[in-house]
This record gives C-alpha cells, sequence and structure tokens, in this order.
C-alpha cells in the first residue's frame, strides 16, 4: 500500500503541473483584466495605467509570469489579493471554514438520504417503492442547483417564513440554532443531486450483490434476511460506494460555487465569484490549484480505501 501511495503521489506531480499551466493560460487568455476598472475610468492617465502593469509584472511575457507564480506557490507565496492587497491565503483561511461546514453538512445529508433509499429499491426491484425512488433520483440529479435553491427560497423561507433565505446567520442573534436554520437550505440543495446519484448507485450494486450464489445460499440456510443484507451484501457494496463518495466529497467544495452565490454563504464560493468578477488572478489560481489538489487527493484515498476494503482489488 506505502508503494502504490508513493507511485500515485508521484504521478500526481505531472498533472498538477498540467493544470496548473491550462488554469493559468485560460485566466490570461480571457476577456479583460484586473485593470480593466481603470481602463474605463476617464480620470485615470495612460501612464498610470502601465505604471500598474508594471507593477503586477502584467507587462512580462506569460511564461515568466508562470514560473514567478509557480515558484512563489511551491514555496507557500500565494501572493496578494488584486482588490483590497490582502495575502491570498489569509483571504481563503477566512472563508474556508464555512464552505467545510456546508460541504460536510451536505454530505452527511446526502449518506442518510441516500443509503435507506439505494438499499430499499434494490430489496424491492420493480415495485412502487424502486418506482417512486427512480422518478425522485432522476428529478434530483437533473433539477438545476440555482432553480432548485431559488425555489426553495421563495416557498420555505419568504413564502412560509420557516427558515432564513440567504446568509450564515443572523445580524442580532449569532447562536447554534441560528447558525442550523441557515444552514438548512444550502445543505438541502448541496445535498440533493449526489443524493439521487449515490442511492441509483448503490441500487445498482446491491441488486447485483444480491444476486450472488453466497447470498442465495444464506437464505436457503435460514439466516436472517436483515443479517444477509447488512452483514453482507451492503458490506460488499459498500467499498464501491465509498470510492464513489470520496470522489466527490472534493467536488462538494468546488461545486458549492453556485448554492453559495444563492444563498450568500461567506464561503470560498462566494469569494470565487468576486474575484471571477474583478479578474483578481492571485485569488482565483489560488482557489483553483486548491480546489485540483482536493479533487487528485481524494480520488488517491479512494483508490487507497476501495484497495484496502475490498481485497480482490489488490
Amino acid at each position: 500500500m506505502l508503494l502504490i501511495l508513493f507511485r500515485r503521489a508521484a504521478q500526481s506531480v505531472p498533472l498538477v503541473l498540467l493544470v496548473s499551466v491550462l488554469v493559468f493560460a485560460l485566466l490570461h487568455a480571457a476577456p479583460g483584466g484586473p485593470l480593466t476598472l481603470y481602463l474605463e475610468n476617464p480620470g485615470v492617465r495612460p501612464e498610470d495605467i502601465e505604471r500598474l502593469r508594471k507593477s503586477l509584472g502584467l507587462d512580462q511575457p506569460l511564461a515568466t509570469q508562470y514560473l514567478r507564480w509557480l515558484v512563489a506557490f511551491v514555496r507557500g507565496d500565494w501572493g496578494f489579493s488584486l482588490s483590497d492587497g490582502r495575502p491570498v491565503a489569509e483571504r481563503m483561511l477566512e472563508r474556508a471554514p464555512a464552505t467545510l461546514e456546508l460541504a460536510g453538512t451536505s454530505l452527511v445529508v446526502a449518506l442518510i438520504a441516500a443509503l435507506p433509499l439505494g438499499i430499499r429499491s434494490a430489496t424491492q426491484r420493480g415495485g412502487w417503492f424502486d418506482r417512486i425512488g427512480g422518478v425522485v433520483s432522476l428529478a434530483g440529479v437533473s433539477l438545476p442547483v440555482f432553480w432548485f435553491g431559488l425555489i426553495l427560497q421563495l416557498t420555505i423561507a419568504i413564502g412560509l417564513g420557516w427558515l432564513p433565505s440567504s446568509g450564515r446567520t443572523s445580524a442580532f442573534d449569532v447562536t447554534f440554532i441560528d447558525r442550523v436554520r441557515h444552514l438548512i437550505l444550502p445543505a438541502i440543495v448541496l445535498a440533493a443531486v449526489h443524493a439521487a446519484a449515490w442511492s441509483r448507485y448503490l441500487r445498482s450494486s446491491m441488486i447485483g450483490i444480491l444476486s450472488q450464489r453466497y447470498i442465495v445460499a444464506g437464505e436457503a440456510r435460514g439466516i436472517p434476511s436483515r443479517i444477509l443484507l447488512l452483514r453482507h451484501a451492503l458490506r460488499n457494496a459498500a467499498g464501491p460506494l465509498l470510492t464513489v463518495v470520496l470522489m466527490d466529497a472534493a467536488l462538494l467544495v468546488s461545486g458549492a460555487v453556485v448554492t453559495e452565490s444563492v444563498f450568500a454563504w461567506p464561503g470560498l464560493g462566494g469569494l470565487f465569484t468576486e474575484a471571477l468578477a474583478r479578474r483578481d488572478y492571485p485569488v482565483l489560481m489560488a482557489f483553483l490549484m486548491v480546489t485540483s489538489v482536493a479533487v487528485i487527493a481524494m480520488n488517491l484515498v479512494a483508490d487507497l480505501a476501495h484497495r484496502a476494503l475490498d481485497p480482490r482489488t489488490r
């Protein structure tokens, strides 16, 4: 396992470098730039624009800019935000707890919904519950995140007034209950798509395992169905499901951009949206690189976890 870990980690280094090159080139090839706001201001002189361009290093060749950024990023110097001059690492550390809170809660909610739905759909294959579960799962995968979030805001938050419509806390009532009430709607929206996909995946795995000979032999010997289902079938289906969950866990962080924008959640997604509107290159590069490394790392963890749970994959 250690050999596999070192080998996969070594293989990930060229992938991270390739991702950084592509992201850096695409960001700088996009129309506009951090000086766009100054260019639209008639009171700013051309010599002032040129002075800013030189101070930010934007007058140098793109390859030189990339190498300077890469050396600094590897050393832990993520640069300063072009919008407010603060260190990029400091801004991201401020926003990270909110995103991790939302992503972690959504992961738990998705698992709580997916496990019983997938198991019961597999045991009642072709029945009414399986058909309803299939329709619900298809709807969960198909619904646009921003539309689903707006519908929940209009109905539950504004129409019924049961929960807050946006933000992480109230202005004057910052309590644990208040935080939970603000967390419910965005967590449901972010968990819906993953719960729908995971339940269908678990259903397919469970159906294949329940048709195996050792399950049929266990039923013939009089072993209770609950023991066969939970101790044997679910245990064997947990390996592939765990791989999918771990791979999607990193995507929950990067995929929370739309959800955080809809609910004004003060996390990394909101920071990314602000930086994208202002072409804040240091913040954008840091966010995209952190999420890329997280996805690659979680893929490695998922592979190792699957190998540990299922000896056949070693």
